[in-house]
């Protein structure tokens, strides 16, 4: 019998997110901001948040796009 493969979880992986284990690093208000890709989701300062965009709006107090917000190449550059 042939052996089925598993399904890869992350179907449409963002090519702007670098791999697991990486740590970005963003100055904001005087402060460096540290966040550490997880498998599933970001950590920084002892939480987990599903998006980078959740970790930018906890730091800032508003919404705005994590890729901008953490300086990630756009879709363009990540591609080429």
């Amino acid at each position: 019998m042939a052996q089925q493969k598993t399904p890869n979880l992350r179907l449409r992986a963002d090519t702007r997110i670098p791999p697991p284990g990486t740590i970005l690093k963003r100055s904001y208000k005087g402060k460096t901001l540290q966040v550490q890709v997880l498998e599933h989701g970001f950590a920084c300062a002892g939480q987990v948040y599903p998006t980078l965009s959740a970790v930018a709006k906890a730091v800032t107090g508003s919404h705005c796009n994590g890729y901008l917000f953490f300086r990630l190449p756009s879709n363009k550059e990540a591609a080429s």
